[in-house]
């Protein structure tokens, strides 16, 4: 590893002036950050505004023409990857809600991305299962229960296309995968799934200190 540690920690008033000099959200995520927020503690599992610009462009870098996305919420970081997808391009999304995933379809609406999303609600790694062997995607999304990220990554890297990207979030988990003394399931299933990861000789990855933590693995 290299020799000299080179990253920032981040204070309030860091993060402020980062946002100050980020595109802001437009109103339709204005919107949806919004209601969301009505949700009370469950707003934490939105993805946040720099890290759904970071997911647009980094689908359209790639030309992105089929991606597919485990846990939809309230439908922010499908909408992210939606607007960066080709003009053709399509989205399946899973989510086991009814509720949290109509107020992601109204957004979709008035975005005007509805018609590249395809939402399968009920249990993803059933939704996985069911796809056929030679449907691959371009891009890939894990952020849902954490102590099933291991089976969403295994169920989803046969269908990844060589060269294409999985992403996974919450991966650094608010830094309680460094602390020992935490043990609770989630943690360490996080801890688990880097180390899988990690390990992995059919990937190459990286882990960046977007928002929680937010891994980017390359097919080889």
């Amino acid at each position: 590893m290299a020799d000299y540690r080179k990253f920032l920690a981040l204070n309030n008033d860091l993060f402020d002036y980062l946002l100050s000099n980020t595109t802001e959200p437009g109103a339709i995520e204005r919107n949806l950050i919004d209601r969301t927020r009505e949700l009370g503690d469950a707003r934490r599992m939105q993805i946040s505004h720099p890290q759904a610009l970071f997911m647009t462009f980094l689908t359209s870098s790639i030309g992105a023409r089929s991606a597919i996305e485990v846990g939809t919420f309230t439908g922010y970081s499908a909408l992210a990857i939606a607007r960066g997808l080709s003009a053709e391009g399509r989205l399946i999304t899973c989510d086991v809600s009814q509720g949290w995933t109509a107020i992601a379809q109204e957004a979709w609406a008035a975005a005007g991305v509805a018609d590249r999303i395809e939402l399968r609600v009920g249990p993803a790694l059933r939704t996985l299962a069911s796809l056929p062997p030679d449907v691959s995607f371009d891009l890939g999304f894990i952020d849902a229960d954490k102590e099933s990220y291991i089976e969403y990554y295994e169920a989803l890297l046969p269908h990844l296309e060589a060269g294409g990207l999985l992403l996974a979030d919450n991966t650094l988990w608010e830094g309680r995968v460094t602390d020992s003394s935490i043990d609770d399931p989630s943690t360490r299933s996080i801890r688990a799934f880097n180390a899988h990861v990690a390990a992995d000789r059919r990937t190459e990855q990286v882990l960046l200190s977007i928002a929680d933590g937010l891994t980017l693995i390359r097919k080889r």
